[in-house]
């Protein structure tokens, strides 16, 4: 694990403290709990005859069973093995407001905006858990998903707060598998349609993204999702942005290495990098946020 500077630990507690901090969640964020999307390309590959050899490419996994079968028959597919494992293994019994789960830490930051490229239902529950009264939006990255209200539009003065947070899925979520982006024909698709329609993400939503620091959770180094995610919001480079990344693996660079190229990857949009698992982070973070509440007036 590297740690973050005292000096980005002591930016990212006043972020919050501000209200200013918004959470980006990435599969990581949901290790020990769901099985990652490795884990699922492998699954699907075995149960379709995927002949090829990227069999832990969930992308190029699901795009073979869209077009062999049906594009929603990998969805669905997706969906009933995220559902067979069961709520989260954080805890025994599961406790949604533990602390001890990352989901479970950022619910008791309460802050207004949390967005993920994940699926599943776990920051909603942890909010809930957190006694608070969340709200869940699905991006409508193609006109068959206009069909699904929108809080804004069903609640026109709602605007995210730290009593109503609103929890944005970017990449869809689990109960309506057709918002799913998860082959290579859906990223191609959202990526078309976003790029002309900037408006599919609300503005309470660009709101948090430009006027906060972004908090990637979850992601990995060589993770198409983050390098595309960052490009594509460009976060306002006046305001730190922190990507938890986990350990580069064996065909990886080495962490310095992969710090290097960071920097020279994203030059001046303020990136700043802690490597290790979620848990690590958020194991750390709790620590810091419980000493900065001690010593900082209410």
């Amino acid at each position: 694990m590297i740690d973050l500077k005292e000096k980005i630990w002591d930016i990212l507690l006043e972020r919050i403290l501000e209200k200013k901090c918004t959470p980006f969640l990435g599969a990581g964020a949901c290790a020990g709990a769901l099985p990652l999307g490795g884990e699922l390309a492998n699954d699907l590959a075995d149960a379709q005859g995927y002949p090829f050899a990227d069999r832990s490419d969930l992308l190029r996994v699901a795009q073979f069973i869209a077009v062999k079968s049906d594009p929603r028959r990998a969805k669905s597919m997706v969906v009933d093995r995220l559902k067979k494992a069961g709520p989260p293994k954080f805890t025994n019994p599961p406790d949604f407001a533990a602390l001890d789960n990352p989901h479970g830490l950022l619910a008791s930051l309460k802050l207004p905006a949390y967005l993920t490229t994940n699926y599943d239902d776990f920051m909603f529950r942890a909010l809930r858990a957190a006694e608070q009264d969340p709200r869940r939006e699905v991006c409508r990255w193609h006109s068959g998903l206009r069909r699904i209200s929108s809080v804004f539009e069903t609640e026109p003065t709602y605007r995210p707060n730290p009593a109503n947070p609103l929890v944005f899925h970017l990449h869809g979520h689990e109960k309506e598998p057709d918002s799913l982006v998860l082959t290579e024909d859906d990223y191609l698709k959202f990526l078309i349609n976003f790029s002309r329609d900037p408006a599919l993400l609300p503005s309470p939503v660009r709101d948090a993204i430009s006027a906060s620091t972004l908090l990637f959770l979850g992601y990995r180094l060589a993770d198409w999702n983050f390098r595309v995610l960052f490009q594509m919001l460009r976060p306002d480079p006046d305001y730190i942005s922190i990507a938890v990344l986990l350990p580069p693996g064996p065909n990886e660079p080495s962490a310095e290495e992969a710090q290097q190229y960071l920097d020279d990857y994203y030059g001046a949009m303020n990136l700043k990098m802690f490597w290790g698992t979620a848990q690590e982070f958020s194991s750390e973070l709790r620590r810091r946020w419980a000493e900065f509440q001690a010593r900082t007036p209410q």
